[in-house]
């Protein structure tokens, strides 16, 4: 009974635990001279309610979470099972009792999520958890949301990528494994949006089903369109006429594999017509910026600055653009797009599992140096397998982000950058107000 409990913790008992625990988890380092700013700090921080503004919730046999499901590749250290932070998540989520994840002690922890997810049916599972963490909303990317989450709680983002492949994507799954592996899941995907209208005859008539599937997800409690291009293809997006991109719509919109050259140009176009229509609809973009998981992901083509022309468009003043997970590697000119009004950094994966609380420390107060009030907290929270799941990588992202931020902003005052109620508004609008007032 003790240990189910556990789960059940208010966010006060949560900073206790981290403090319990503190030995087995990463932490950041702090310069001396901003050592007790940072005890001082982190308390007060920890108390701030979270709006994490990027993941994935769901169970590891879950379809609906992703459309996108990454074949089998090399890890960061981070998400490697010999990572320690597993053990703590797991002993602050689920009082664990033992000191690695291997054979029976994951069979325990799995068993442990089985008997809770029975006791609490519904949306009581992922509430209780969000509750545990602090944590008062959560932003849900999936393909359609489930049963299991609070929509009061979880809001949605749906995925619009399946619009740019409406042609025989046989050339294109050819790439490679990932690609084969993508592909069919888009076709799916596009044909579960075209079942009410069926395939368009011209171009014209395409766009108007791209926007009819902005409006319908908008109009079933979608709040933002997420891409997650940067699996398929790289940022440089060319501004074609619409004349190549109906030619190419008609020459193949009843089969013909079209070449890597013409699939461009008519993504290129329609994506700039998702762009445009999102605006309309006060829909944000979502897009997924930093580097992938995969053995093809193309690094050098998510780099944040061949967005720049799209972000800086005029004709897209009224667009909100989120790049999620900070653009790392390319974080620090992903925080100078952010200059621009209408475009905002989520720091998902790169400050929850990709850098350690250490590295993160000093991403953030490069980020909080340039632009505080356009930085805002994600998890990228998704479930692995049985044992390891959203719910370890929520504590992942919470932990990260409390104690990065504290020390990060420590420093700031150490080094008489700002003062104590300036940093405490930084680490308010970080955690909460900066994505809360995007949705409001």
């Amino acid at each position: 009974m003790h240990r189910v409990l556990h789960f059940f913790l208010l966010p006060s008992a949560f900073f206790l635990l981290l403090s319990h625990f503190a030995i087995a988890q990463s932490r950041p380092l702090v310069s001396p001279s901003a050592a007790p700013i940072y005890q001082r700090l982190l308390p007060q921080i920890s108390r701030i309610k979270i709006f994490d503004h990027h993941a994935h919730p769901g169970w590891a046999d879950d379809a609906e979470v992703d459309p996108a499901p990454v074949p089998p590749s090399a890890l960061p250290l981070r998400l490697r099972e010999e990572n320690p932070d597993w053990v703590a998540a797991a002993r602050a989520l689920f009082a664990f009792p033992f000191p690695d994840l291997k054979g029976p002690h994951g069979q325990w922890l799995a068993d442990k999520k089985t008997s809770l997810r029975k006791s609490r049916p519904g949306p009581q599972y992922f509430d209780a958890l969000l509750d545990q963490l602090g944590i008062e909303t959560s932003v849900a990317n999936r393909i359609t949301m489930s049963g299991d989450l609070d929509p009061t709680r979880f809001k949605w983002v749906f995925y619009i990528d399946p619009v740019l492949f409406p042609f025989d994507n046989a050339g294109l799954a050819a790439r490679n494994p990932d690609q084969a592996a993508f592909m069919p899941n888009q076709t799916k995907l596009l044909r579960r949006f075209q079942q009410q209208s069926g395939p368009a005859a011209d171009l014209d008539a395409y766009l108007a089903f791209v926007t009819r599937v902005l409006e319908d997800h908008r109009s079933r409690g979608a709040i933002a369109a997420k891409f997650e291009i940067a699996y398929f293809r790289s940022f440089v997006f060319d501004d074609p006429p619409r004349d190549a991109a109906a030619a190419i719509y008609g020459k193949y919109r009843t089969g013909g594999v079209p070449t890597p050259a013409e699939y461009k140009t008519f993504q290129d176009f329609v994506f700039r017509h998702v762009v445009s229509e999102c605006g309309r609809l006060h829909l944000p973009v979502h897009i997924h910026s930093s580097a992938g998981a995969g053995d093809y992901f193309s690094v050098a083509g998510v780099n944040v600055l061949n967005l720049e022309p799209v972000l800086r468009d005029p004709r897209y003043e009224s667009t909100t653009f989120v790049l999620i997970h900070g653009g790392y590697p390319f974080e620090q000119p992903a925080i100078f797009m952010t200059l621009r009004k209408n475009v905002w950094l989520d720091s998902s994966a790169t400050g929850s599992f990709l850098l350690y609380p250490n590295e993160f420390k000093d991403v953030l107060r490069r980020w909080f140096t340039i632009a505080p009030e356009k930085v805002t907290y994600g998890s990228d929270a998704f479930p692995m397998d049985d044992r390891i799941g959203a719910e370890e990588l929520y504590w992942f992202g919470v932990h990260n982000a409390r104690t990065a931020t504290a020390a990060a902003l420590a420093e700031m005052i150490a080094a008489r950058e700002i003062t104590d109620s300036q940093a405490m508004a930084i680490a308010r609008g970080y955690l909460h107000d900066n994505a809360a007032s995007l949705y409001r």
